[in-house]
């Protein structure tokens, strides 16, 4: 859905030539390497989101009575349905091994929830969460410019010459995304837990009942800050990388999801401005499902067959306009019978 957008901006800006699309375009696209876009943001939002909706789904568990051992389960359970099945997208059923990509998007987020959820579990106060996430931060850090690769030396972050890119072709099995690493791969995994555990205290804070919502609303954008200050401040000796996951990625990844959670919560939940938000809502309630579809069903061939006129300019709009309905329209009717895929 994500990538529909994208095209139908920058489809929108050629059509149009208009200068603030065109702007507004170049957010869409990842850097080559270091940087930042707000395309990079979405990922680590779904991974911070997935760690809020874990501490709701984790309280309403223990309502019901489920003990420290069910709960152990189902998290382990979920997360290794997610590794499986992004290995699924990614080729396992064509049983070439070789040729499977075994990192994925949802790889990523199975282990990143798995781990994140766990440390939660065991790891109940704010200060211990806090401690554990610097840990990870600050070692992650250290591992990527003090441990030498061999053939490049410590401290060399440029593609392909990293310490998370050299495990990569030493331990993955089938190949990697980009043949000499993979921006989803084994250690860049690892500070993605700090971004699981950033959305279950968000999620702990904003189930507390002793505080007001413009409460909440504040101390979530002023941590917002912080967080990305800390990141940007970082970027000078680790820089903002998605491929790589630095630790500065993630605080200012975390930055933004708060102050970006902050904004929604505030018009949702405390001004109750609803309506406009239903196109999202759809989409939020079976996201892993469209996910997974568009790695199955010819959106774009079925978009085609339906426009039949390839002559004109708008045509590849069109098509994308097409394909965006079709995928919202099968999420709509999913909402409407109240039928969503959980793993």
């Amino acid at each position: 859905m994500i990538a529909g957008a994208e095209n139908m901006t920058r489809l929108s800006a050629e059509y149009t030539d208009w200068e603030f699309l065109k702007r507004i375009e170049t957010e869409f696209h990842h850097p080559q390497w270091n940087g930042f876009t707000f395309f990079d943001l979405i990922f680590p939002l779904f991974m911070f989101l997935a760690g809020v909706s874990f501490t709701f789904s984790l309280n309403k568990r223990i309502e019901r009575g489920e003990g420290l051992w069910t709960l152990h389960v189902h998290v382990f359970t979920r997360g290794c349905s997610l590794i499986l099945l992004g290995a699924i997208c990614n080729g396992l059923l064509s049983l070439e091994f070789d040729n499977v990509i075994y990192c994925s998007v949802l790889g990523r987020i199975g282990l990143g929830y798995m781990v994140g959820a766990l440390l939660a579990m065991h790891i109940k106060n704010w200060a211990g969460r806090l401690v554990c996430c610097a840990s990870i931060l600050l070692g992650y850090w250290a591992v990527m410019t003090l441990i030498p690769v061999p053939g490049y030396g410590a401290g060399d972050l440029t593609p392909g010459h990293t310490l998370a890119s050299y495990i990569d072709r030493m331990f993955m099995p089938g190949r990697l995304y980009a043949t000499d690493r993979d921006p989803n791969g084994l250690l860049a995994t690892i500070p993605s837990v700090v971004n699981v555990l950033a959305g279950i205290m968000t999620g702990d804070l904003i189930r507390k009942t002793d505080r007001s919502g413009y409460e909440k609303v504040g101390i979530m954008f002023l941590i917002g800050i912080v967080s990305w200050l800390i990141g940007q401040s970082w970027d000078s000796q680790f820089p903002i990388n998605k491929n790589l996951w630095s630790s500065s990625f993630v605080m200012v990844t975390i930055g933004w999801s708060l102050m970006s959670l902050a904004l929604f919560y505030l018009i949702i939940d405390v001004w109750k401005i609803r309506a406009w938000a239903f196109v999202f809502v759809v989409i939020g309630m079976n996201p892993l499902l469209i996910y997974v579809a568009q790695q199955f069903i010819a959106f774009r061939d079925i978009a085609h067959l339906l426009l039949h006129d390839e002559q004109s300019k708008l045509h590849p709009l069109f098509i994308e306009v097409i394909m965006f309905s079709m995928k919202w329209g099968i999420l709509y009717y999913l909402y409407r019978k109240r039928i969503f895929w959980r793993v």
